[in-house]
């Protein structure tokens, strides 16, 4: 029997650490991908997407206890925001009219939120690890925020139209009623006030279903 080992068949100890390292990382990225969430099949039906995504469910109903906002609210700002898709952003501009150029805002995640926005949430929340693409994490600051407006400027936490102008506008301008110069956006303001009375209507026919959300109101 020759004992002489193949030179094919002996790998230094670095190279078997680097493919290692290497695995690993693919791994991470797959479970990364796995957990993104996608959005709900029916998003117009509030019943059937938390039938489909209890997680979503809990998510909400522990800002609504936390921070005050209805969770038809909730779910209506994050439609108007970002469709329920997870990693959304603004379209890029067009450079000479076809050269995808930068993104006119900062604007990220379910909620749509600014950079300098979300540094502000994690700051004063402490959630610092806190992503905007994550769904928990979007609703805890929508309702964040939301109690900010109500605190602020007295809005109640049912007035979906007003939350949002707010919302849009941040404090400072809904204070000048900036809004008022923009007639879209009180059209889609109205468009954010009904979804939540739709969702509302939606969720007092589900309530069995749903399993204990009747404190919602």
């Amino acid at each position: 029997m020759n004992n002489n080992h193949s030179p094919a068949l002996q790998f230094p100890a670095s190279w078997i650490l680097i493919k290692l390292k290497y695995s690993l990382l693919l791994l991470s990225v797959f479970a990364l991908s796995a957990c993104t969430s996608s959005p709900p099949k029916n998003p117009d039906n509030i019943c059937s997407t938390f039938i489909e995504k209890p997680d979503w469910l809990k998510s909400t109903r522990k800002t609504h206890k936390k921070w005050g906002t209805p969770i038809p609210v909730q779910m209506a700002f994050i439609y108007q925001e970002s469709r329920f898709v997870a990693d959304a952003q603004p379209p890029r501009t067009r450079l000479l009219g076809f050269i995808p150029w930068f993104r006119p805002t900062s604007a990220y995640g379910y909620a749509q939120v600014l950079d300098g926005t979300w540094d502000d949430y994690k700051k004063h929340t402490g959630r610092l690890f806190a992503s905007r693409s994550n769904f928990a994490d979007a609703t805890d600051f929508v309702g964040w925020y939301n109690h900010i407006s109500h605190t602020r400027l007295s809005i109640p936490l049912g007035d979906a139209k007003q939350l949002y102008l707010a919302y849009h506008e941040g404090h400072g301008g809904f204070r000048r009623k900036t809004y008022l110069r923009k007639k879209w956006l009180l059209n889609v303001a109205d468009k954010v006030a009904g979804r939540s009375q739709m969702y509302l209507k939606q969720m007092s026919h589900c309530q069995n279903d749903l399993k204990g959300t009747s404190w919602f109101f």
